[in-house]
C-alpha cells in the first residue's frame, strides 16, 4: 500500500535523513520518501504487517509529528489537501520576529553602545555599572529565547534520539552563549565581591546574551524569507486548485439549484453561463460555444465546443451558453489528476539529491564533532575559554544543512510547477533530471509527426474531367468502408456538382469496390484493381512512382476501358513538426523517426521533415526493440508516441512521452504526458530539464561550497596566518541568508520562456480544414492545361476585351490576350475541345486560326 504522511518539525536535510532511516527500518516498509520542501512523506509498506499508527510512531521516535493522509490516488485528492502549508509557518516567523527584532536592536544597544561611544543612560555606564548592564542585556535576551524555544525543543529532543539535526546545532551554539552569560554574571558577582577590576572588566566586555539573542533572530529572519520563498515554489498547485469554482448550478426536477462542487454527482446536468468556469469533466448537451483550455493546455486559442464534446474543470466557458452532463467525479477530473501528477512529482526524489542525502545523514554529527575539536584545540593552545567556545559556537551556526537539503526538491517542484504551466506534465523529479542528459530523441510517425488522420492531396484527371472524378470518387465512396473512404468523401462532398445512384454496390476484398453507374460499371481501388481489368499505362506507372516517392497512397478511378483519374491521399506532417524537430537538431539531439511505413514513403517523409535517422518496416511489438537498440548504442533515449500502440517503446525508453493526451493524463506508459499534440512541447521539456538540472547543480554546488569555505574559517582555521575569524553572529547571519540563496536561485526556473507553440500554429484536424480551400487550390493549378490560339482580326484594346469576354464565358478559363502578336492565352481546369473555342470567337466577330505552334 502507498500512503502519504504529513510530517510536523523538519528544518534541513538531517531531518529528513532521521525520518527515512526510523521509518525504513521497520519490518513490512518497502520505500520511503521524505520531502523537506513539501513537509511530506511517501510511504511504500505491507497493510498486512503494518498500520498507519506504527509508522507514525516510528516517526515520533526520531523527534517529530506525522499525521497521515487518506490513500493516495483515492477520492481524499481534494482542495483541502493542497491548502498552504506555509501559512502557519510565516505567521508565526512573523510573532517571533515581531517580538525578538525590537528586543535585539535594544540588546545590542546596550551591550555595545557604550564601547562604541554611543549616548547611553548613566546608569549602564561604567565599571561600576556592569552588573546592572549584564542584568539589563539579561532581561532583554530571555524574551527572545523563549518565544524562539522551537529551536531548543526541537534542537535537543533530536539529540536524545541520537539523530542531531540543524536545530541541535542552534541550540547548542545559542544556549552555550546564553549559559556563558550566567557564568559572566556568576563571576562579576565574585569580582564585586573581591574588589578585582581585572576580573570585573573581563567580564564585564565577554558576556553573550547579545550573541545568543542575535543567533536566534537572524536565523529566524532567514527563516522567515526562506519559507515565504519556498511558498512561491508551490504557486502553480495553489493556482490550479483555486482556479476551480467553488459552486455550481444543477438542474434538478427543471429547476436551477445551486449547490457545493463537491456534491456533484456524474450525470448531473450543469448550467454555465457565458464567462463562467466549468465546475467538472463533462460533455456537452446542450448549445454550443467557445472554450478557453489555457489552464489545461497553456493553448490561449479558444476551442469551439458543440453537443458531444467533452469539456474540462475550471476551464472558461467563452460566449455560449451550456449545458453539461458530468462525467468525472471531482477526483476524477483532468485538473485533479493534474494537480496530483504534479504534486507527486514535486514531492519525488532526483537521483542527483542521493549524494546530498548520504551527507546530510552524518552532516550533523561531523560538524558537532568540529565545534568540539575547535574548542579543545583553541583551549590548549592557550587562548582561553571565551576564545575558545566563540569559535565553536561559530561553527555550530554557520554549518548548514538545510541548504543541501532544499537544493534539490525546491528546482524540481518549480521546474514540476512551470512545465504544468504549458502543457508539460512531468509524473517524477526522476524523469526531469533525466531530460538533462538526454541525446536522442525518438519519434513515431502516426500521430506524432503527422496527424493521424488521411487527407486527400492529390487529384489527378486522366479520361475523365476533374468535375466528373469528383462527381463519380463521391458517389462510389460515400458508400464505402475503406480507409481512405472518409478523406475521399470529406474531399468530394463540398466540390460534386450533382449526385449519382449507384446499383450494384459491391466490395472487392483486397482490390477496392465495384458499382454500377446508369448501366456501366466502375472500379475504385488499389493498383490490384487495374491488374484485375488488365490496364497497363506507362502515364498510370509514373504517377504511381512519384505518389510513393511522396509517402501518398493512390486510389484508382477506372472503366472497363481505362483509368478515370486518381485521387492519392496521405497522413499529413503536422505544421509544427518540421520546426521542432529543427530546433531539437539545433539542441545537438539526434532525432529518429519510428514507423511501420515502407522505405520508400518513410524516406520521403523523412525528407520532407529533415530527418535522416529513419526506422522503417516497423511493428508495433518491435518498436521497445527498435529502442533498445539505439540504447545498446549509448544513446540517452526519449520515446515519443500517442500511448496507445507505443506503450512498450514509452516504458523502454529512458523517457516517455505521451503527447497530445489532453485527455487521458493517467497513461501508466508514459513518464511525462504532454498535452497539446505538438511537438514543439517536446523541445520546451527537453529545455525545461536541462534548466533544472543547471539550477540542481547550481544549488548543491553553492551548499557544499558554502559549508566546505565557511566551517573553516569560523573553526579559525586562517586565524593564526591571517588572523581571520567569525564571529557567531555573523555566522548565523550567514547560514540563514545560504538557504534563502538556494530557494531563491530556484525560483529563477519561473522566468523560464517556452517557445511559442501560437508561432508555429497548434495542429489539429480543424486546422488543416482551415487549410482545405487552399489544398484545393493547389491541386487545381497542378492540374491547370494552357494553350495558345492565335485570332486575327484584334486592332486594338477594345477587340482584345471582347475576345477575352468572349472565351471567359466558359466555366475555369481564363483568358490573357496579346494583341501585338494575335495571340489568346488560355489556362483551364476544363477540357473543351477546339470547335467550342472557334465558335466563341466567331461570334465575337475575329477569325479562328487555330493552335500557336
Amino acid at each position: 500500500m502507498d500512503k502519504e504522511f504529513k510530517i510536523e518539525g523538519m528544518t534541513c536535510a538531517s531531518c529528513v535523513a532521521a525520518v527515512e532511516k526510523s521509518v525504513a527500518k521497520i519490518e513490512g516498509v518497502d520505500k520511503v520518501e521524505v520531502n523537506l520542501l513539501t513537509k511530506s512523506m511517501d510511504v511504500s509498506f505491507n497493510d498486512k504487517k503494518l498500520s498507519d499508527q506504527d509508522i507514525i510512531g516510528a516517526v515520533q521516535k526520531a523527534g517529530y509529528q506525522a499525521q497521515s493522509l487518506k490513500d493516495q490516488g483515492s477520492a481524499s485528492r481534494d482542495s483541502s489537501q493542497t491548502t498552504d502549508i506555509y501559512k502557519e509557518e510565516l505567521e508565526d516567523k512573523v510573532f517571533r520576529l515581531r517580538i525578538s527584532f525590537p528586543l535585539m536592536i535594544l540588546l545590542m544597544y546596550v551591550a555595545m553602545g557604550p564601547m562604541m561611544g554611543l549616548p547611553s543612560p548613566g546608569f549602564l555606564k561604567g565599571m561600576e555599572n556592569s552588573l546592572i548592564n549584564v542584568f539589563v542585556q539579561l532581561i532583554l535576551a530571555t524574551p527572545i529565547l523563549f518565544v524562539n524555544r522551537a529551536y531548543f525543543i526541537g534542537g535537543f529532543k533530536s539529540l536524545f534520539n541520537r539523530t542531531p539535526n540543524m536545530d541541535s546545532l542552534i541550540a547548542i551554539g545559542s544556549g552555550a552563549s546564553y549559559l556563558y552569560g550566567f557564568y559572566a554574571i556568576f563571576m562579576l558577582i565574585i569580582g564585586f565581591r573581591d574588589q578585582n577590576m581585572a576580573v570585573i572588566e573581563k567580564f564585564s566586555h565577554d558576556i553573550y546574551f547579545e550573541s545568543a539573542a542575535t543567533i536566534l533572530t537572524l536565523i529566524t529572519l532567514g527563516k522567515y524569507f526562506e519559507a515565504r520563498s519556498k511558498r512561491k515554489t508551490s504557486k502553480a498547485i495553489s493556482k490550479l486548485m483555486d482556479l476551480a469554482p467553488k459552486t455550481a448550478r444543477v438542474l434538478k426536477d427543471g429547476q436551477e439549484v445551486e449547490i457545493p462542487v463537491d456534491q456533484i454527482q456524474v450525470a448531473d446536468i450543469l448550467l454555465i453561463r457565458p464567462g463562467e468556469r466549468i465546475p467538472a469533466d463533462g460533455k456537452v448537451v446542450f448549445g454550443s460555444s467557445s472554450v478557453d483550455q489555457s489552464l489545461l493546455t497553456g493553448e490561449s486559442i479558444p476551442v469551439t465546443k458543440d453537443i458531444g464534446d467533452e469539456v474540462f474543470t475550471a476551464t472558461i466557458n467563452n460566449n455560449g451558453f451550456i449545458q453539461v452532463e458530468v462525467t468525472k467525479s471531482m477526483e476524477d477530473s483532468t485538473l485533479s489528476q493534474i494537480v496530483e501528477m504534479v504534486k507527486k512529482a514535486s514531492s519525488s526524489k532526483a537521483p542527483i539529491a542521493k549524494l546530498a542525502d548520504k551527507i546530510s545523514g552524518i552532516f550533523v554529527p561531523v560538524v558537532l564533532l568540529i565545534a568540539l575539536a575547535t574548542f579543545l584545540v583553541w583551549y590548549f593552545l592557550g587562548h582561553g575559554f571565551e576564545f575558545a567556545m566563540q569559535m565553536a559556537v561559530a561553527v555550530l551556526v554557520i554549518s548548514c544543512p538545510c541548504a543541501l537539503g532544499l537544493a534539490t526538491p525546491v528546482a524540481i517542484m518549480v521546474g514540476t510547477g512551470k512545465g504544468a504551466s504549458f502543457g508539460v506534465l512531468i509524473k517524477s523529479a526522476e524523469s526531469l533530471e533525466g531530460l538533462g542528459h538526454v541525446d536522442t530523441v525518438v519519434l513515431d510517425k502516426t500521430g506524432t509527426i503527422t496527424l493521424g488522420k488521411p487527407f486527400v492531396t492529390d487529384l489527378i484527371s486522366i479520361k475523365a474531367s476533374q468535375e466528373e472524378l469528383i462527381n463519380l470518387a463521391y458517389a462510389m465512396e460515400v458508400q464505402s468502408e475503406h480507409p481512405l473512404a472518409e478523406a475521399i468523401v470529406n474531399f468530394t462532398k463540398e466540390e460534386k456538382t450533382k449526385s449519382l445512384e449507384v446499383e450494384s454496390f459491391e466490395a472487392l476484398p483486397g482490390l477496392g469496390i465495384k458499382g454500377k453507374i446508369n448501366g456501366q460499371d466502375y472500379y475504385a481501388g488499389n493498383k490490384k484493381v487495374l491488374e484485375k481489368l488488365a490496364i497497363k499505362s506507362d502515364q498510370i506507372e509514373a504517377e504511381s512512382e512519384r505518389l510513393a516517392r511522396e509517402g501518398k497512397t493512390p486510389m484508382y478511378f477506372a472503366d472497363q476501358e481505362g483509368v478515370l483519374g486518381i485521387l492519392a491521399a496521405a497522413d499529413v506532417v503536422k505544421t509544427s513538426s518540421k520546426e521542432a524537430i529543427e530546433k531539437l537538431k539545433a539542441q545537438g539531439i539526434k532525432v529518429v523517426m519510428l514507423t511501420g511505413d515502407n522505405q520508400i514513403t518513410a524516406q520521403a517523409i523523412g525528407q520532407e521533415i529533415g530527418v535522416t535517422d529513419i526506422i522503417s518496416d516497423v511493428l508495433p511489438q518491435h518498436k521497445a526493440q527498435a529502442v533498445e537498440e539505439l540504447q545498446n548504442q549509448g544513446a540517452k533515449v526519449v520515446m515519443v508516441g500517442d500511448g496507445i500502440n507505443d506503450s512498450p517503446a514509452l516504458v523502454q525508453a529512458d523517457i516517455g512521452m505521451a503527447i497530445g493526451a489532453g485527455t487521458d493524463i493517467a497513461m501508466e506508459s508514459a513518464d511525462i504526458v504532454l498535452m497539446k499534440n505538438n511537438l514543439i512541447d517536446v523541445v520546451n521539456a527537453i529545455k525545461l530539464g536541462k534548466a533544472t538540472l543547471k539550477n540542481i547543480k547550481q544549488n548543491l554546488f553553492w551548499a557544499f561550497f558554502y559549508n566546505v569555505l565557511g566551517i573553516p574559517i569560523a573553526a579559525g582555521l586562517f586565524y593564526s596566518s591571517f588572523g581571520l575569524k567569525l564571529s557567531p553572529m555573523l555566522g548565523a547571519l550567514a547560514m540563514s541568508f545560504s538557504s534563502v540563496f538556494v530557494v531563491s536561485n530556484a525560483l529563477r526556473l519561473n522566468t523560464f520562456k517556452a517557445l511559442d507553440s501560437h508561432d508555429l500554429k497548434e495542429d489539429s484536424v480543424e486546422d488543416f480544414k482551415v487549410n482545405r480551400a487552399q489544398l484545393k487550390a493547389d491541386i487545381n493549378k497542378l492540374e491547370e492545361k494552357s494553350l495558345d490560339i492565335l485570332v486575327e482580326g484584334m486592332t486594338c484594346s477594345h477587340c482584345s476585351n471582347r475576345v477575352e469576354k468572349a472565351l471567359e464565358s466558359l466555366d475555369g478559363v481564363k483568358v490573357q490576350v496579346d494583341l501585338e502578336n494575335k495571340t489568346a492565352h488560355l489556362t483551364t481546369s476544363k477540357d473543351y475541345d477546339l470547335e467550342t473555342y472557334k465558335k466563341l470567337i466567331e461570334d465575337a466577330g475575329y477569325e479562328f486560326k487555330g493552335l500557336k505552334a
